[in-house]
């Protein structure tokens, strides 16, 4: 069997995008992580099926790198309506998002931040704005759910951190079930903070967008900023704008690199 995808990133964080609306594709966990193994597979950070919907225009299921499924890519969420041809909305697991162009960029409207601990979900209560936990040297970090699980660090200097080998050890952390993304954020200057990344089942990426979602938001929060935030990753910037009891807006740019086929048969399971 042949599947046809498209390439696509959202400041270098990429995707193998699958239609799923006309001819349904039976995706397990062996399946995802070969499509996304960038040695014998097409290679990305997350497999993106696009398929039908009862609520929405279309539907939206995501697979990490490790073959996992989880519940929201922002990045890959911009990347919709060019796959599309339209603004569209889009239910995922996650719930309904929607997302629209405007010139070169786009814009979605990631829903409401939720901040409750058994939300994020934690392993037991705690204050999530200034959490009684903390790894090696880091400071008290701030816990968001975006549609995933966030834990946001606010450093005075990111490069003096191992964030190699904190990411993984904080991702698996038995206080987090769902395990969660690691956010090592450094504010540059009013309203702009420098980002980086290691994303639950991918590691570190050139670009997260909930993770700057979850990251301006815990800003705001935090009284380090208001909004909009200018966040920037290792890919470029994107823009996020929220003010507390509304829906989070995020801005940034989306590319459709091109199109091409595989044939299954061909991959390592």
């Amino acid at each position: 069997m042949s599947l046809k995808f498209a390439k696509m990133h959202g400041l270098g964080n990429d995707f193998v995008v699958i239609d799923a609306r006309t001819e349904p594709v039976l995706m397990t966990e062996a399946l995802a992580r070969a499509i996304a193994d960038r040695k014998t597979g097409i290679g990305c950070d997350q497999l993106i099926l696009i398929g039908t919907s009862d609520r929405a225009d279309v539907g939206m299921r995501i697979f990490n790198q490790d073959g996992g499924e989880v519940e929201a890519c922002g990045n890959a969420t911009r990347c919709v309506p060019l796959f599309v041809g339209r603004d569209v909305s889009i239910e995922t697991k996650a719930g309904l998002l929607r997302a629209g162009r405007s010139g070169d960029l786009v814009s979605v409207d990631m829903g409401e931040p939720r901040f409750g601990w058994d939300e994020i979900p934690l392993a037991y209560a705690m204050d999530t704005l200034a959490m009684p936990a903390s790894w090696d040297d880091l400071p008290s970090p701030a816990a968001v759910n975006v549609g995933n699980p966030h834990i946001v660090f606010f450093l005075d200097d990111r490069a003096a951190v191992d964030m190699a080998k904190l990411g993984p050890l904080i991702e698996h952390d038995p206080l987090f079930p769902a395990r969660v993304n690691v956010n090592f954020a450094q504010m540059l200057d009013t309203n702009h903070v420098g980002l980086t990344v290691w994303e639950r089942g991918v590691g570190f990426t050139r670009a997260c967008g909930t993770g700057a979602c979850a990251t301006a938001v815990a800003a705001i929060r935090r009284k380090l900023a208001s909004g909009p935030v200018r966040v920037s990753l290792e890919g470029g910037d994107l823009l996020i704008d929220w003010a507390p009891g509304a829906h989070i807006m995020m801005t940034g740019p989306a590319t459709h690199v091109f199109d091409g086929q595989i044939d299954l048969a061909e991959l390592s399971l």
